[in-house]
């Protein structure tokens, strides 16, 4: 089964890491990147710009309205995200749990859908 591991934490607090902290960060991310792909569950990921680059869109009476920014404030944002598939959600907990930002922000796991109409596109 696929699962998305949603990556949130606070821009703020990452925008305030010295460069030193940042290195560090980057690295325990690159390990980690590197053993889920070694596992084959990796199936796609990347890190997300900053909220501020954000476009929100919504239909409203036929009308494609875009606006600039997320569709809400939060105190976390979302900042990458890895899908990965795995046999179960036990399996997804582990692995959500090793993502270096789970020590200071949150991780939301999120399965693929068993909508047979959707996995055929």
């Amino acid at each position: 089964m696929q699962y998305l591991l949603l990556i949130y934490g606070d821009e703020q607090q990452w925008a305030a890491m010295s460069d030193a902290e940042v290195r560090e960060t980057m690295a325990a991310y690159v390990r980690f990147s590197q053993a889920l792909a070694a596992s084959g569950a990796l199936r796609g990921g990347s890190e997300l710009a900053p909220v501020s680059t954000a476009t929100t869109v919504r239909v409203r009476n036929g009308r494609t309205l875009a606006t600039d920014g997320p569709f809400a404030e939060t105190k976390e944002q979302l900042g990458g995200y890895y899908l990965i598939e795995v046999p179960d959600l036990d399996a997804a907990i582990a692995w959500a749990a090793q993502i270096p930002s789970a020590v200071h922000g949150s991780i939301e796991i999120r399965p693929q859908t068993q909508n047979q109409a959707l996995s055929q596109v």
